[in-house]
């Protein structure tokens, strides 16, 4: 290009500088540069100057050496279901087999030896107490808890926060976790009842009661469990259609403002009473027994509920009238 010509265009053009590169060109005296990202190269708009060339790429590098779809190269993130947060670096025992140590390049001799590395490795994650402690609570959690992924990441956050607090140390690692457990699916609405978690982890009932007790004091977690939480599941292992929820809450929306009425008693024998006095209205109707024998409860328990809430019901049926 012309040299007056480019000094002209030169004056007429918006500034743009990047990194290193903010004084005017050398060739035509303006400052608009421009960085080639594929030749890595700083190039003048106006006059077409290189001004630098073989630049390096600060941006990541998205090479693919696995031959998948994913080109993230961050790892999988921190969590509190892995003892070492997953932070930790394993020698898988998948490479060490035949093939695949063939197909690298080791020798069986190699293959002995990372092996025997394999396993020192694997002692020095649990030397100490509490990793052994984390390793088997998580363990529990995975198995036993029947939880999603989500809440089971809750739960191992609070069992880790009471091992740092000492409340582990005397106590059952199975029973501190059931309580976990329960804590978690009560404050995210999906209720596990403690003869179930017992059962599932294996611990007595008025040894769980006591820890959840404690613990929830601990964690400042008190919360009154209602019989409305409940429903959906009941409903679900009774078989009963999805609209029959519509029977059911018309009942429990009239008794749920006299606490008196169901306050102070099991949630799970509430609601269970509940469900019974809606099916034996509508087209579904289920015996004491089967109602019973999902929520856990007596069918002398059940039939002293359904009497309570009948005549509440009763009640306020001619306490409408009158107004």
């Amino acid at each position: 290009m012309d040299r007056p010509h480019a000094q002209n265009q030169a004056q007429n053009k918006p500034r743009r500088t990047l990194d290193g590169h903010s004084t005017p060109c050398e060739d035509c005296g303006a400052v608009d540069w421009h960085m080639d990202m594929t030749r890595g190269e700083v190039v003048c708009n106006v006059c077409g100057l290189i001004a630098d060339d073989n630049l390096i790429d600060p941006g990541a590098e998205w090479t693919n050496r696995d031959r998948g779809e994913d080109r993230a190269r961050t790892g999988a993130p921190m969590t509190n279901r892995l003892a070492d947060r997953g932070l930790n670096t394993s020698i898988d025992a998948r490479d060490l087999s035949s093939g695949s140590a063939a197909s690298h390049g080791m020798s069986p001799q190699a293959r002995r030896d990372w092996r025997r590395r394999r396993v020192i490795d694997e002692r020095s994650k649990t030397r100490r107490s509490r990793e052994r402690n984390l390793v088997k609570a998580n363990q529990f959690i995975r198995d036993r808890s029947g939880l999603p992924i989500s809440l089971q990441e809750e739960v191992a956050r609070l069992y880790r926060h009471l091992s740092s607090k000492g409340f582990v140390t005397g106590r059952s690692i199975a029973g501190v976790t059931a309580a976990c457990t329960y804590l978690v699916a009560r404050e995210e609405r999906l209720p596990r009842q403690i003869p179930e978690l017992c059962e599932s982890f294996g611990v007595d009932e008025k040894e769980l009661s006591r820890l959840i007790r404690k613990a929830s004091r601990e964690l400042n977690l008190h919360r009154v469990s209602g019989p409305d939480q409940y429903f959906d599941r009941f409903i679900n292992d009774l078989g009963l259609p999805p609209s029959f929820r519509l029977n059911v809450d018309a009942i429990w929306n009239r008794i749920a403002p006299h606490d008196e009425v169901w306050q102070g008693k099991k949630p799970m024998g509430v609601a269970a009473a509940i469900i019974y006095q809606a099916s034996q209205a509508s087209e579904t109707p289920r015996t004491q027994s089967e109602i019973c024998r999902i929520a856990n409860v007596s069918e002398v328990t059940l039939r002293g509920l359904v009497r309570i809430i009948t005549e509440t019901l009763v009640l306020l049926d001619r306490m409408e009238e009158r107004s």
